[in-house]
């Protein structure tokens, strides 16, 4: 269906559908039309690329991502939007609707299901309250995807994007890095939306790392050693980390040395190898 980033053509198929936006949901509906060409060239790189989308709206991505993949299975929670979709993506017949929770679906049987002898990607244009959970659980799941092409609010992908050791980053944003090579493509006004967000929003695409790039001892001892690192970001490194994984400070102090940073060192100020090798030291000492 053309035209669905013109507000009319929007309106006429919300009203005939009885539809009006959630809150809860967070939903914002593209109607910039040179935003969504620009996410699917971004995020497929050839024709035999299989996607997945999380939250589709209307189907204005859908559409573009449906124009350029061999497939799109796209995932989405409002059951409101299944009908709407049904007539928006009805010329396609290489899409397919779940309607569901992302966060409940089995990603990794999905991927085996429905793209096999695909090379798979994610797009989707994220409600802004749940980007972090959305993109860690991807992340997390070690999923069999090259690459995640999303929108998130401007905020967010300065703060996912940010280099480990400046003070923009935080533990999500180490985690990030640890799974893929994040770059911040373009930023997107708050005008492209309807309704309008209070923020502006930015483009973001995850490449992927191969497994054999990564090499902590024990990620989840890694990750907490992050999270205990940046949760009183203003204090020494020593003294968070210490009092949040219950280990004697003189110890910690003990490893930092070890991988030559100082006692004094906040976890702003630590680059991303370091974290790695700390854990690994301070996973043997505790």
């Amino acid at each position: 269906m053309e035209n669905l980033c013109n507000i009319n053509v929007i309106k006429d198929v919300f009203e005939r559908h009885n539809f009006s936006f959630s809150k809860t949901l967070g939903q914002n509906f593209l109607v910039n039309p040179s935003i969504c060409p620009r996410i699917a060239e971004d995020g497929i790189r050839d024709e035999n690329y299989g996607v997945i989308e999380i939250g589709t709206g209307i189907g204005v991505l859908t559409n573009e991502l449906a124009k350029r993949a061999k497939k799109v299975v796209a995932i989405e929670i409002d059951d409101r939007l299944i009908p709407i979709l049904e007539e928006t993506l009805a010329e396609y017949d290489n899409v397919k609707i779940i309607n569901e929770d992302v966060l409940k679906v089995d990603l990794h049987k999905l991927i085996e299901e429905e793209f096999e002898g695909m090379n798979v990607c994610v797009c989707a244009n994220l409600p802004y309250y749940i980007t972090s959970p959305i993109i860690m659980a991807l992340l997390e799941s070690k999923l069999k995807i090259k690459s995640i092409t999303v929108m998130v609010q401007k905020e967010a992908a300065t703060r996912l994007c940010a280099k480990v050791g400046t003070r923009e980053c935080g533990a999500v944003t180490f985690a990030v890095r640890y799974y893929s090579e994040p770059k911040l493509l373009f930023n997107v006004s708050r005008g492209s939306f309807m309704p309008a967000p209070n923020v502006d929003s930015a483009v973001i695409r995850l490449e992927i790392k191969d497994n054999d790039t990564i090499k902590a001892n024990n990620e989840k001892f890694l990750f907490s050693l992050v999270k205990s690192a940046f949760s009183q970001r203003r204090k020494t490194l020593a003294n968070p980390v210490s009092s949040g994984l219950n280990i004697p400070k003189s110890v910690v102090v003990e490893a930092l040395e070890k991988v030559g940073l100082k006692s004094t060192v906040r976890a702003e100020q630590v680059p991303f190898e370091k974290f790695i090798e700390l854990s690994n030291v301070l996973g043997e000492l505790k």
